[in-house]
Formats: C-alpha cells, sequence, structure tokens
C-alpha cells in the first residue's frame, strides 16, 4: 500500500481504503468555500444546488464510482453563480434551471480568477482563454495566482471557456463580454465547426483592439486569428507563399496538424531566416509561446504570460518583466508516476521498474502479465494525471506490469513501436495495449492516418482498447445523460479510433466540473482494467486450457429458431469453426462427427422433429446462487419480479440451455422475454432483461468460466439492452451483463450498423462473415413461358402470326399477374404494330426485371470460400457499377459506349419499355456475364474452385490482346469496346477476385482466441464497396461526420427527382406537401449518406463541408435554383442509425429548422407553411413545431410491431400503431442536444398528418423488405391515413439502388418483386433448403415478413399469400419436406397462413383453409407426441 499512498498524495488526492466505497476526491478542491466538510457540503454546479451527506466532494461532479449515486438529494431551487448580460457582471441570483438542455451544464464561472491586487500602479492585464479539454486549467489557474502574488508590475485577470459551454447562449454573451475589454486571448484545440464560427466572430470583433492573439493547433479559420506584432497568420491555407504555410504542408507520410505544429518548434532557426528581423522576434516569440504551451506545467504557462504581457500589453513594454526560458520535457517516452524522471528508452525503464522496492517480486518479475498504456502528453505535463494514476495502480494492483508511453504530436505509431517491443528481438513486450487518450493511434481531432495505425497495430499483434476521457462532459452531465457519450466525442474518440482496429470504448475518467481535474471513475476503470487483462490473457494461456462460450439465438422464441443468424448456416459454421479449433488444439472433446448430431446435442432433437423435450439443460441455477453472483438482479425486478420468474425456469430454478463439449459451451441466448405480451410491447421504453436472460451471462462468466464469449451470427439481444447509446456506466444492462469476459461476434459483412451497435454497447470485436454471393433470380413456371414466348414474337411479328403471338402474351401476364405492375388490354383488342411492339416490350422490361434481380442463394458457412460459380456472379455486380473516383468504367457502360450509346439512356429506355432498348440491355448482360466468366474460368480447377488467381491473371494482362475476356467480346458488335478501360476494368476485378474468394474467417477468430490484434475493415456492401473483401476483418462503420458525399449528394438528388416525378404523374401534377421517410443505419453507411442527402434534398439544401472536409452544415438553396416547392418531412430514424449518427440527426433538425424559418410564401416552403400551422395549434414557437427527426428513447429500438407480429401478439392494427407511436415519437432537438430523446407525440401525429406519401431505401441485393422485419417494423403506411383529417390513401414509394439502375416503384411493386424473386422462386427456396433446418425457417420468415406489410401499409396483392400456399401447402411433396426438415417451423407457416386469412388478408377457398386446419391440428399433435389412429 506503500506504493499505492505515496502515488495517489503525489496526485494530491485523497483515497478512501479498499474496505470502504471507492471514491477518490480532489484534496484541493475541498478547501473551497464552496464546501463545508464539517457537515453536509454544498456544491453549487450546473444551475443546481445539491447535497451530499456525510462526504466532503468539492463538487458535485465528484460522483466518482461511476453510478454509486450520491446525489439522492437535489434541490429543485437554489442559488447560483449566473451571468447577467445586461449588467455585464456576474451576481448571485435565484435559479431553478436544473437543465440548459446541452451535453454541459457547467460554466465559465469557476475559471474566472480575479487580479489579486487593487494597487493602481499594478497593470491589470485580462486573458480569456477557450480550450477543447479542461486540463490546461488547473496549471493555467496556478500560474496566474502566483503572478497574482508576488508580481509588483503586472496582475492577470483570467477567464477560461470550455468550447463546448459556447452552444449556450448565456455563456457566449459573456464570452463576448469578456472579450470587449480583455487583452490578451488563447485558444486551442478549437475543432467543431459550429463552436469555432462562434469563437471566430467574437475575436475576430476585436482583433484590431486586442494586444495579443494566440490559437494553437485549430481549425484553420481560427489559426488565421493569431496575432503578435507584425507577426499573424491571416495568409494560412491561402497564400502558398507564407513561411508558416510552407511548414504546415511539409507533411511525411502520416503527419497531422498537431505534428506539423511541432515542426514549427523543431524548425524555428530555418523559418527566422525567412523573416524579417522585426517579424523574425515575433515569430520566434509565437514559436516559444507554443513551446510554453505544450510544457503545460504551472511555471512554463507563468513564464509564458510573463513574456506576452511584457511584449504586447503597450502599458508594459517599457517595464523589464523578466520570465525564464520553457522547461521541456520529452516529447515522446515512457512515464510511470513512481518513477523519478521519464525514460525515452524502454530498456532504461524496465532496469527501473525491476528494481522498485514499492512493488512485489511478481510485479517486478520480467515473466510479469504486461500491458501497454497510451497517455497524452498534456496530461501528464500538466498534472492533470489523477485518472492516469488510477488506472495504473489498478492494474498493478492486480499483478501486472505496465508501460506508460506517451508523445507530444499524437502520434503514436512508432512510439509503440519503439516502446512496447524488445529492441533486440523486436518481440512484442506487452500482452494487450490500451490507449487512454481517446484519440486515433495516428492523429488528434483534426487528421488521422488509419493506414499507418493498422500497419504499427499489426505489427505488434496484440488487442487494442480504446478507453475513453469525459472530454465535453463533466461527469454530472455524462451520469444524467440518457444518449451518454457527447456526440462529437463519439465521432472523434469512438468512431475514429475503430477505424484503427480499436476495441471497448469504456470511459474511465470525470471531470471536475469546477476544478476542471480529471478523476478516476474508479467502477469503470476496474472494468476496463479487468477486460484488458482477460484479453492480455488469452495471449498467454493455452490453446488446451482456453475455455470458450458460443452463444447461439433464437429468435422469435421458438424451437423451430435456434440458431438464428442473417444469411447463415449457424449449426453447419459451428461444427466447422469448432473441428479446426479441435484440430489447433483446443479442447472440443466429445464434437459430434456431424453438424447434424450438433443440432440434436443441443436442441435434444435431430432437425427438432417430433416428440423432443425442451431444449438441452446444460445447468440449473438456484435462486440463491444466482442472487450470489449477479450483483444488479435486484434492479430487474421492478419489470419481472422475484427470480426465478417463468422464462428460463421450472419454477424453483434458472435454467441454462445448451451443451459442453470439454472446454467449449455452447449456449442458446434467451429472448428479450416480452416478445408475445401485448402490454410490454405498447412500453415506450424497453424493459430489462429478464431474470432468466441475466442469470445466463453469470453462468457463462462466473460458473463456466469462458475465457472469451463467441456470439455466432448477426444477431442477438444483449447489444440492444437498454442503457446509454454510447460511453456506458456500470447500470447500463450490456456492461452488466458482459461482465468481464472479452467478446468475439460473427457478424454479416453487410451489416456494419448493428455490428458497431455491438462493438461499442457489448465490446464486442466484430469478425465479418460472407454473405452468399448474389445471383440472377432467374424464371421460372409462366415466367419463363412468357420469355420465350416473347422470343417467338420477335422473330415471327411480322409473318402474320404477330397479333396472335400478343394474345398468347397477354392472357400469360395475366395469369401471372403481371397486369398489376403493367397495363394491358383485353384479349382480342385490335393493336397497331407500334402498339403491340409497346406492350410486348412493357412485358419484356418487367421479365427482364425479375430475371435479373440480384438474390443471394442458399446459406454461408463460416470457412466456406465461395465456388467459382459464385464469384463470377459478384464479379458480374461489381463489373455494373461505375466508379470514377479510381477511374474505371462498367462493363455496360465500356460495351454500350463501343456502338455510340449511353447506358443511362438504355436504362431508361428499357425501364420505359422501349422493345429495340430491352433487348439491347439483355444482350450487354449476356455478354458481361460471358466475358467474366471467361475471366474467371482461368484461374478455376478440376474441382470449380479458384486457385492461384495473380499467377494465372499475370500473364494475361502481360499480352491483352489473347486475354479471354477480350475475345469473347472480339465475337460480339461491341468487338470495338475500347481494350485501355477494359484492361482497367479487369485488372480491378482480378484484384476483387483474390479477395473475394480468401478465406479469412476462421483464422481471424483464432487470431482474437490466441490474443492476437484482428485487422479492422469496412462492413458494407462487397458490390459497391470491395474493400469489405476478404471477410474474418474487424468490422467498423465509417466517420460518421463525413456524410452525406458529394457523391451520395449527387445519387440522392436523382432518386429525389424520381420520387417527386412519380408522386406528381399520380396526384395530378401536385407536388407531394410532406413525405414520411425512414433513415437506416447500415444504408447509410454502405452508400456514404445517400438517405441522409435525400432528406437533405426534399428540404432544398445541401451540406456544406468545413475547412477539414467534414460536414457539420448546410445552406439553403434558392428557390429559383431549386425550381420547385420545399418538401416538408417526417423522419423516422432507427435506433441504430440514432446510435451512430447522433450528429446527423442535429444537422438534419438544424436543415428543418433552418427551411422553416426562411422567409418563402407557403406555396413554395412546405416546412413553414406547416411549421406555421402547427405552432398556432399547439401554442409553441415555429422553431418547435418544426420538430420533424424522431426516433426511439435513448436505449431503446424498434416499434415492437415485428415482435408482435412474428409471435402473434397483436388484436388489431391499432394496437400496432399505438406502438408505432408511442415508441417512434421521441425527437431530437438541435437546440438542447445535451436533453436526449425527448417524447413529443402530439407534434408527431400532427407532422404525419400531413404526408402525402411514405418513402424507404434498398441499397443492396441481400437484404429486401421480406428479408427482415425491420422494413415493416418502420413503416406508418396505414397510420399516416388514419392520421390525415381527409382519411385520404397515401402513396408509398421504395427507392431501389441495388444496381446501376436505381429505380423507384411502389410498395406494392417491390413486394409483387419480392415475392416472385425469393419467396416463389425455386432457385430461391431451393437454395435455402439445401440447409435444411436453417433453410425451412428462412421461408417461413418471408411469409411472416411478407403479413407484416400487410398489417402496416395493406400493399400485398392476394395472389401472393394464394401462389404460396400452392407452392408450400398444395404440394404435398414439398409439404413433406418442409414437415420432416423443421416441424417447428412448418407447423409456424401454417399457422401464418391461418392468420392472414383471419385477419382480412388472404381471400381463399374453404377447401383450402379447411386442409389448412386439419394440417396445423396434425403437426402440432406430432410436435407434442399424440398419434392419432
Amino acid at each position: 500500500m506503500a506504493s499505492v499512498q505515496a502515488v495517489v498524495a503525489s496526485s494530491s488526492s485523497i483515497c478512501y481504503p479498499a474496505s470502504q466505497q471507492r471514491v477518490r476526491f480532489s484534496s484541493s478542491a475541498c478547501s473551497s468555500s464552496s464546501a463545508n466538510c464539517g457537515g453536509n457540503p454544498l456544491a453549487a454546479s450546473s444551475g443546481a444546488v445539491r447535497i451530499y451527506e456525510g462526504l466532503c466532494p468539492s463538487s458535485v461532479a465528484e460522483r466518482l464510482s461511476s453510478l454509486n449515486p450520491l446525489d439522492n438529494n437535489i434541490l429543485k431551487a437554489g442559488r447560483c453563480l449566473r451571468y447577467q448580460p445586461s449588467r455585464g457582471k456576474r451576481q448571485l441570483v435565484p435559479s431553478a434551471i436544473l437543465s440548459n438542455g446541452l451535453f454541459t451544464q457547467t460554466r465559465p464561472d469557476s475559471r474566472r480568477i480575479a487580479p489579486g491586487s487593487h494597487n493602481q500602479e499594478v497593470t491589470v492585464v485580462k486573458v480569456v482563454y477557450v480550450v477543447l479539454e479542461a486540463q490546461y486549467q488547473s496549471s493555467l489557474s496556478e500560474a496566474v495566482r502566483n503572478i497574482n502574488r508576488s508580481n509588483k508590475l503586472v496582475n492577470f485577470e483570467l477567464v477560461g471557456y470550455l468550447l463546448e459551454e459556447l452552444r449556450d447562449s448565456d455563456n457566449y454573451e459573456m464570452f463576448k463580454a469578456d472579450m470587449a475589454d480583455a487583452n490578451i486571448f488563447i485558444g486551442s484545440l478549437i475543432f467543431v465547426e459550429e463552436l469555432a464560427q462562434k469563437v471566430k466572430a467574437a475575436v475576430e470583433a476585436e482583433k484590431d483592439r486586442l494586444d495579443a492573439i494566440l490559437v494553437f493547433p485549430s481549425m484553420p479559420e481560427v489559426m488565421r486569428l493569431n496575432k503578435l506584432g507584425t507577426f499573424d497568420m491571416s495568409q494560412l491555407g491561402q497564400s502558398k507563399k507564407s513561411s508558416i504555410f510552407k511548414v504546415l504542408k511539409k507533411s511525411g507520410k502520416g503527419a497531422n496538424f498537431e505534428e506539423n505544429m511541432l515542426k514549427i518548434v523543431r524548425t524555428l532557426p530555418k523559418l527566422l531566416k525567412l523573416l524579417p528581423l522585426d517579424r523574425a522576434q515575433d515569430a520566434r516569440r509565437y514559436v516559444m509561446s507554443l513551446q510554453f504551451w505544450l510544457g503545460g506545467s504551472s511555471s512554463n504557462l507563468e513564464n509564458f504570460l510573463k513574456m506576452i504581457a511584457g511584449a504586447y500589453v503597450p502599458a508594459l513594454k517599457s517595464a523589464d518583466i523578466p520570465f525564464d526560458d520553457p522547461v521541456s520535457f520529452l516529447d515522446v517516452g515512457i512515464w510511470h508516476p513512481m518513477a523519478p524522471r521519464m525514460f525515452d528508452d524502454v530498456g532504461e525503464y524496465l532496469n527501473w521498474h525491476g528494481t522498485r522496492k514499492d512493488a512485489d517480486e511478481k510485479l517486478r518479475s520480467p515473466d510479469a502479465l504486461t500491458i501497454g498504456l497510451i497517455c497524452q502528453r498534456s496530461h501528464i505535463v500538466t498534472g492533470d494525471d489523477s485518472h492516469y494514476v488510477a488506472v495504473i495502480m489498478e492494474m498493478e494492483a492486480k499483478g501486472v506490469r505496465v508501460i506508460p508511453i506517451f508523445s507530444g504530436g499524437l502520434d503514436y505509431s512508432s512510439p509503440v513501436q519503439r516502446f512496447f517491443c524488445d529492441p533486440g528481438t523486436k518481440q512484442p513486450l506487452v500482452q494487450a495495449v490500451v490507449s487512454l487518450t481517446g484519440f486515433a493511434l495516428v492523429g488528434g481531432p483534426a487528421s488521422q492516418d488509419h493506414p499507418r495505425a493498422i500497419s504499427a497495430l499489426r505489427s505488434l499483434g496484440v488487442p487494442y482498447l480504446v478507453a475513453l476521457p469525459l472530454v465535453f462532459q463533466s461527469t454530472d452531465d455524462w451520469l444524467g445523460s440518457t444518449l451518454g457519450l457527447h456526440p462529437i466525442q463519439v465521432a472523434l474518440q469512438v468512431a475514429l479510433p475503430e477505424l484503427d482496429g480499436g476495441l471497448e470504448p469504456i470511459i474511465f475518467s470525470g471531470r471536475d466540473s469546477r476544478t476542471g481535474k480529471s478523476h478516476a471513475l474508479q467502477k469503470r476503470i476496474e472494468q476496463l482494467c479487468t477486460r484488458a487483462i482477460k484479453w492480455a490473457e488469452l495471449k498467454r494461456k493455452t490453446k488446451a486450457e482456453k475455455k470458450l462460450a458460443i452463444t447461439v439465438f433464437s429468435f422469435p422464441p421458438d424451437k423451430g429458431n435456434v440458431g438464428t443468424a442473417a444469411y447463415l448456416d449457424v449449426f453447419a459454421s459451428i461444427f466447422s469453426v469448432l473441428r479446426e479449433l479441435k484440430n489447433d488444439g483446443f479442447n472440443v472433446e466429445g464434437l459430434p462427427e456431424t453438424a447434424d448430431g450438433l443440432i440434436e446435442d443441443v436442441i435434444h432433437d435431430k432437425e427438432a422433429k417430433f416428440n423432443s423435450p425442451d431444449l438441452n439443460i446444460a445447468y440449473k441455477m438456484s435462486v440463491r446462487e444466482y442472487e450470489r453472483l449477479t450483483p444488479y438482479s435486484k434492479a430487474l425486478e421492478e419489470n419481472w419480479g422475484k427470480p426465478p420468474g417463468n422464462l428460463n425456469s421450472d419454477g424453483q430454478n434458472l435454467l441454462i440451455y445448451g451443451k459442453q463439449y470439454g472446454n467449449v459451451f455452447i449456449g442458446v441466448q434467451p429472448t428479450f422475454g416480452y416478445e408475445g405480451d401485448p402490454m410490454r410491447l405498447l412500453f415506450a421504453k424497453s424493459a430489462s432483461p429478464h431474470h432468466g436472460f441475466a442469470a445466463y451471462y453469470t453462468f457463462l462468466e462466473k460458473i463456466f468460466g469462458a475465457d472469451a464469449l463467441l456470439h455466432f451470427g448477426t444477431h442477438g439481444s444483449l447489444e440492444f439492452m437498454p442503457g446509454k447509446q454510447v460511453g456506458m456506466s456500470d447500470i447500463c444492462y450490456p456492461d452488466s451483463l458482459i461482465g468481464s469476459s472479452p467478446n468475439v461476434y460473427y457478424y454479416a459483412a453487410n451489416n456494419p450498423s448493428e455490428a458497431t451497435v455491438a462493438k461499442r454497447r457489448s465490446y464486442a470485436n466484430t469478425i465479418s462473415y460472407l454473405t452468399p454471393p448474389a445471383e440472377n433470380a432467374g424464371l421460372y413456371k409462366g415466367l419463363k413461358q412468357l420469355s420465350e414466348m416473347i422470343s417467338s414474337y420477335q422473330s415471327l411479328k411480322d409473318t402474320g402470326r404477330g397479333e396472335q403471338i400478343v394474345n398468347s402474351i397477354i392472357s400469360t401476364a395475366k395469369q401471372c399477374n403481371l397486369d398489376k405492375d403493367v397495363e394491358l388490354p383485353e384479349e382480342g383488342a385490335e393493336l397497331s404494330a407500334d402498339e403491340r411492339d409497346t406492350i410486348i416490350g412493357k412485358v419484356y422490361g418487367k421479365i427482364m426485371e425479375i430475371e435479373s434481380r440480384l438474390l443471394p442463394c442458399g446459406l454461408h458457412v463460416i470457412g466456406e470460400p465461395p465456388t467459382a460459380m459464385e464469384a463470377i456472379a459478384t464479379l458480374v455486380n461489381i463489373a455494373a457499377l461505375d466508379r470514377p473516383d479510381d477511374g474505371i468504367y462498367s462493363l455496360p457502360t465500356i460495351l454500350a459506349e463501343s456502338i455510340g450509346r449511353n447506358m443511362e439512356d438504355i436504362y431508361r429506355n428499357s425501364n420505359n419499355g422501349i422493345l429495340e432498348d430491352v433487348e439491347l440491355s439483355r444482350e450487354i448482360t449476356d455478354v458481361c456475364r460471358a466475358a467474366i466468366t471467361a475471366f474467371v474460368e482461368e484461374t478455376t480447377n478440376s474441382k470449380g474452385q479458384v486457385v492461384n488467381v495473380f499467377d494465372q491473371l499475370g500473364a494475361l494482362f502481360a499480352i491483352p490482346k489473347k486475354a479471354p475476356w477480350v475475345a469473347v467480346v472480339q465475337r460480339t458488335r461491341f468487338a470495338a469496346a475500347s481494350r485501355d478501360k477494359m484492361r482497367s476494368l479487369f485488372e480491378f476485378l482480378g484484384e476483387c477476385l483474390k479477395q473475394v474468394v480468401a478465406n479469412n474467417e476462421v483464422s481471424s477468430l483464432k487470431d482474437a482466441l490466441e490474443g492476437k490484434y484482428v485487422e479492422p475493415g469496412p462492413g458494407g456492401d462487397p458490390i459497391r464497396n470491395p474493400k469489405v473483401l476478404p471477410t474474418g476483418k474487424n468490422i467498423h462503420a465509417l466517420d460518421p461526420q463525413s456524410i452525406p458525399t458529394v457523391a451520395a449528394m449527387q445519387c440522392a438528388k436523382t432518386v429525389v427527382d424520381r420520387l417527386l416525378e412519380r408522386q406528381r404523374a399520380e396526384n395530378g401534377g401536385a407536388y407531394p406537401e410532406t413525405i414520411a421517410l425512414v433513415l437506416w443505419g447500415t444504408d447509410n453507411i454502405k452508400t456514404y449518406g445517400e438517405s441522409l442527402a435525400q432528406v437533405l434534398w426534399l428540404l432544398g439544401v445541401e451540406p456544406k463541408p468545413d475547412a477539414l472536409g467534414r460536414v457539420n452544415k448546410v445552406e439553403p438553396v434558392p428557390l429559383s435554383e431549386l425550381g420547385r416547392p420545399r418538401v416538408d418531412v417526417v423522419v423516422n430514424c432507427s435506433g441504430v442509425f440514432r446510435d451512430l449518427f447522433i450528429n446527423q440527426m442535429n444537422l438534419l433538425d438544424r436543415a428543418v429548422k433552418l427551411v422553416a424559418e426562411l422567409d418563402e410564401p407557403a406555396e413554395m416552403n412546405f416546412v413553414r407553411k406547416h411549421a406555421i400551422e402547427q405552432s398556432q395549434k399547439l401554442g409553441v414557437p415555429v422553431r418547435e413545431a418544426a420538430t420533424r427527426i424522431f426516433s426511439n428513447a435513448s436505449g431503446s429500438y424498434s416499434a415492437n410491431i415485428s415482435l408482435a407480429v412474428e409471435n402473434s401478439s397483436w388484436e388489431s392494427e391499432q394496437q400496432l400503431q399505438e406502438m408505432y407511436l408511442k415508441r417512434k415519437s421521441f425527437a431530437f432537438d438541435s437546440d438542447a442536444p445535451g436533453s436526449g430523446m425527448k417524447e413529443k407525440r402530439e407534434v408527431f401525429e400532427l407532422a404525419l398528418g400531413t404526408a402525402d406519401a411514405t418513402f424507404q431505401n434498398l441499397d443492396s441485393s441481400e437484404i429486401s423488405l421480406t428479408d427482415v422485419s425491420h422494413y415493416f417494423d418502420s413503416d406508418p403506411t396505414k397510420l399516416v391515413q388514419s392520421l390525415r383529417k381527409d382519411s385520404k390513401k397515401v402513396s408509398s414509394y421504395i427507392a431501389d439502388t441495388t444496381t446501376a439502375n436505381a429505380q423507384v416503384r411502389t410498395l406494392a411493386e417491390t413486394v409483387r418483386l419480392d415475392a416472385r424473386t425469393k419467396m416463389l422462386n425455386p432457385k430461391w427456396y431451393e437454395g435455402m433448403l439445401r440447409s435444411g433446418y436453417e433453410g425451412v425457417r428462412e421461408i417461413e420468415k418471408r411469409l411472416t415478413n411478407t403479413m407484416g406489410w400487410s398489417a402496416t401499409s395493406g400493399q400485398v396483392d392476394n395472389w401472393v399469400y394464394e401462389e404460396a400456399n400452392s407452392t408450400f401447402i398444395a404440394d404435398e411433396a414439398m409439404q413433406k419436406r418442409l414437415l420432416e426438415t423443421n416441424p417447428n417451423s412448418f407447423r409456424k407457416l401454417v399457422q401464418t397462413f391461418l392468420e392472414a386469412n383471419g385477419r382480412g388478408y388472404w381471400e381463399t377457398s374453404e377447401e383450402n383453409l379447411d386442409k389448412l386446419r386439419q394440417l396445423y391440428a396434425e403437426v402440432e399433435d406430432k410436435i407434442e407426441g399424440i398419434d392419432r389412429m
């Protein structure tokens, strides 16, 4: 304990004994006059006075043990320091304001220091500073107090602002008032666009009057404010002749803005040679100022202020104010609070560590488990290091040696290799790395170099965790926030480190709202250290002794659904993975010989066959054991009563379902528990996990003793449990459930948004798996017959038989229900030759649309690369897209250009049914497939596998004339196609082919289980973004501030124009006044913000990136340029979009309110029109009435409509609509972003009641309307109709951008297309049935989702159900296959048919219904083991 006490004392903090509550307080704060240590101390913060009984905290922010709340007594009104702008001074005034609606409630008063002397001979210099973080507050305040105590020439008045505080209008007015009589302004790390503009405006207004302005690394427009005598940076980034500009622009590989600022310091002599003498002196002072600032200690800052005041304050220029030169610290090195000095050599540090007298022998041992810590230099040099000390002490208390490193330039790529590796062997000295900076490994808030970071981390090869200090919020602000972490910090310190492969964004330190000092959140630090150690131990433990817990899902809860995952054959995949792990040395004793055997063991009956008992029970947990091992169990009783409850329980014990094989346990995750409860589904906020759910994770961690968890497939429930969105506390359920266990999670590569939620809320290392390659749907039955008839018509139309063939085509088209999509005349109608051609062209176009529709066939098995045929299907789709940023033309574009045509024109004419171009489009498609087939066949072996891609293709690229794809094209009418463009394309396809067939899914899992670094990669659509491949990467999303991109905006304009054009065509030329849209997280990641951009373009605004390329503001497009009215929107954001893109919700809300306040005619601005009407109706300001951005409450997801439909737990459509309104009526307010999602149902209903249409997007071929329940869960079509005063039936549209030929279809057209290409298509359902058990479930799921669309939109045709019944029920052989393969899912299929009829969605014969009822009873009896004779 001696070392702990010494270090704590050195950090000026008090540490309570371990036997007491572990809370750390800043002792310096306890001397505050506002703290009364003798009784109940009063602490003024956030406009409220709070009482803390029996403790002596410095302020309200000293609730250091995260959510061990000490704030039970909050006075509703109190007295606090509030600034009165009209009086220009501070006053104690009564206040009952508990929140300003922003993310931080702190105010600058605690950073205001009055001059120490009232002697008129002493010059008072007022300094105002604005900083991103508060670590300089303490040392700068101390520096000023030191000067004011001792200096007889100058005293300072100091006032400081945290950048985030300037969002508050009162604070900003106070800032402007302070600037009005300031002498010196200092700014640092001002990188938030909207706040940077505020700083710029206030400082620029006083620039000529101010004696000095010093701005350290910040946005260029703020840096240009710098002014020291003759030295300024007004030309920064504008004049390339500027010497400062040259230094900043000379960046080596991976250099960033902060690193370049340091170059100014390092290259001072060269810089001064370029400047005149007077400017050289001013430039020298600027560089010295930067040295002082980076030095950060109170003595450095004291000398900094003396130097600037003496040189630039007129009253002091004649005075001789002495100051010392900057005291320099190492730019890069190793720091330890117990060490006598900093180290720049790891060997010296380890030698010191090995001789520590305060450490025990285990900690000094060279074999001690070692974790590398990355610290921020500014916190160390300013003395704001108590949070680092706490982490180090916690690690060492657990027997772990640490190597804490720092770097001044925020580039840690070299330091991690220099200090975390043995200088001699180059082998890693550490078993894990934890970054405590929150920033990306290379770069600060301004710029990053992710490839360089990945290279360094790959070389090191250990798990990389990135923990977070609170930056923009005090501890109190964070604890009270439902959102959790500030959105800007999420963007800078969660999203960006994920691009490096960073894991586990655990908040470990808070900020005292009064002193600005960082402090440890002890419970969070315990969680961080325990989890980091568990990751590190994976590096040390042998494979044979490691315990792995695999979790599968059962959703919806039904025995036939065990092993649910998106497009994954779960049990075959688990069997494949376990076989690989067994061969690699893991203990998998008793593993069955086949995947079927695995299914039988886990669900206790092969393929869920008849007369099966419940799932296999692996463990029975008594209530006493459960309560002893689950500390949060009492919190669950509010929702679920006393344990054990009736879920996963036998009435006495809690049951854990699963099966153990040696050191591997396969368990079935319990479900949410409220799926079948209509009342719980109506709750606006999601319920806590039930006792059975908590018991499951308690078992995995504390009874089975898992070294790692493996969640298998997309996706489970853990990450969607209630709690803060990002930056969880220890009472957030995902954090409590996951405990200390490292979490590896197989996630579909095409779903980066939900993977990111899993990464942030369940601390998962998400490893991507491939979805089945997309193939053309093809034609079958009557559709195939139609295609053949059309071919006959083309060859015989001029022979006199044309009319007869047309009549047959019309008749067959009607039998295929194509008359719902194509307007067809009556059979035998008199038609001219042109009219016949037009009809045939439209039918042919629809047939082509169906045939060319992309669909994934079958289910993926982890570790099985695609075959050559599957690779061809993928490459054909990749080759169909133009990639202008890469200088690559699509193959259809190249072929069309060779005959003087534009591919867009061909698509457009084909869509309109022009027969000639329908045929041409088909011909181009066929040639593309033939060329790519020839290309892939060059690398295909006799087993149909792709091998040696570059060895085989290298020679072909060397002699392009012999390339097989060229030979294919030369045999067609496209022989003139550009060889150069084809070469560029096929070289790109060669690289894609290599990635498509790579097999890293199992090897990456092994890396994770062995405590190695898993390389990160983007998730998304591999067709749009082949960098998603190969799979087996640690999936990440993107920088949320980077969207929408310029390309996304262009695509959005096209889609919006087509949407409005179609709506006008169907509504007598009138523009829609309001469109209700849905925004999805994955869609916007895949398309870089296309649907986000669609909302902006409907409003008639465009995004404007800032100087760093981040999208944080919008500007209205003039009506004269827009050429149409601004369309009102009601935006329903998915819960995942809310979690990932809260910054974009802010952008959208600001955009809507901007448009609502434009002075424009109501008939040209429907947003303003409706906002004014709703303002008058609600009695609120127009700005508030213009609320249009909605989602779930924080920590809740979905409308629960999907749960109700999947579990048949709803009575009426009105009940579903009430679910939607209750759960999706939470609004985001950009004027009070810190308030989180606030319920605004009345505004929501009024806005929806003006909608003329609903709208959603499809962005990739893998997932369409009936593949998942999300789409109908968020569909408000029938709800809007019920809310409209005129009860008008609203239109509903779907944008399909899955191919280069973007389409806007009605919802009914899209449902029909889905049914024809998937559920009713033999190619699709036979592909599914090849996977057996899982395949039946996939078929049943499509029918259930189809019924969901009937419930929410009423846009499903009767024939869809009729054809589905004919395919799966009337066909006796098919019925038998489904029944024997998965009787539980087949029972649900039959039940859904009966339910669809009972709810009025399907009209059919009584004969069909009798057969279904009889069949249901038979299946039910067989499942229950009743044999009817």
